[in-house]
Parts: structure tokens; sequence; C-alpha cells
């Protein structure tokens, strides 16, 4: 994996397309427990070359209840997002992650993982991506148990989403007991 990761790192497919530049973000091992599967890293992100070390990766470990320690230990949390480089501003966020980067490189990834691990699916775009149907995020949201035990579904955990986050209370009262339980379990 080691050899696969530098050559992510140095991709720069969708350079042309990227405002900052190519900046590959990830960070896996053979025995990773858990992936992120997010969108792709933010600002923040690009500039510090550390994916989570900002406001919506402190909600995340929060959620999580893991601390940085544990996070940032690529044998237990493995992060995988759809696109690996910061793909530019939008009227209301980041812009969507380019196309390229999950068919290009996801797989290559996954089968390099010695056991089955937990797929956290971070927000609208990974879960569209990986789960494929046509359902809306709260929807997933409301139905996590249904996609135990490969995928766990989340919003993203951006400050930018307090709208949402006001709107469904019960998201922090009664899924994120269980995801903690999850992760705790996992870690073990």
């Amino acid at each position: 994996m080691k050899g696969l990761l530098t050559e992510i790192r140095h991709c720069s497919v969708c350079k042309p397309f990227l405002p900052l530049g190519a900046n590959p973000i990830i960070s896996a091992s053979p025995k990773s427990k858990i992936v992120l599967a997010s969108q792709a890293p933010g600002k923040i992100a690009h500039e510090k070359s550390i994916a989570w070390d900002d406001p919506s990766g402190r909600r995340l470990r929060a959620w999580l209840g893991v601390n940085e320690d544990t996070f940032y230990n690529p044998d237990n949390f493995a992060v995988l997002p759809l696109g690996f480089c910061f793909p530019g501003k939008g009227k209301t966020g980041d812009l969507p992650p380019r196309p390229e980067c999950a068919p290009l490189w996801h797989q290559k990834v996954i089968e390099h993982f010695e056991e089955d691990p937990l797929y956290i699916l971070i927000g609208n775009h990974a879960q569209s991506y990986y789960l494929q149907d046509k359902l809306t995020l709260t929807q997933r949201i409301q139905n996590f148990e249904a996609y135990l035990p490969k995928y766990f579904v989340l919003p993203h955990p951006s400050p930018v989403n307090h709208f949402w986050m006001n709107k469904n209370k019960w998201f922090e009262s009664d899924v994120i007991p269980q995801l903690q339980q999850e992760i705790k379990q996992r870690l073990q």
C-alpha cells in the first residue's frame, strides 16, 4: 500500500481544473479498521496537507468519540475522500469533488485492506457514490442501521450544515450514540 499511496500523492490528473493546484490528501494502512469516505479536502486541509484539521474535523472526532491520536492513526482510520484535492469554492461552499479520483483510485486502495473495514460515508457525495441509491441524505441517515455492518452514513460535520443539524435534532440523540458504540467495537 505504501507505493500506492505515494503514487496517489503524486497524482496530477485533475491539476488543470484545480484552482490551488494538485495536493492529493489520503491516509490509509492495510490494517485500517474504519474508512472515512467524504467529498474532498477543504481549503484548510489543502494548505496544511492534513485532512480534518479544522472545525469540521473537531466535530467529526466528537461524533466518533475519539481523540486526535486515535483519529490520525491510519491503522484505525483511513482517509479516502472522493476527490483527493481541494476542488475550489462554489456559491454555497466547496465545489463537488472532481469525478476522476474515486473511479481511478478507490478500488485500488480498498484491495489493500487486510480486513473488511467499516466505511463511514460522510455527506451526500460519498453516500451517492457508494450506495448508488436515490434516497436523500436525511432518508439515509434516518435508516442508518440498514447499511450496517459495512456502512455508517453521516451528514457532513461542517459548520455550514447547522440548518440540517437544527432541523434534525434526533441525529445527535439517536444516531451519534450508536455511531460511538460501533467505533468503539471496531477499535478494540
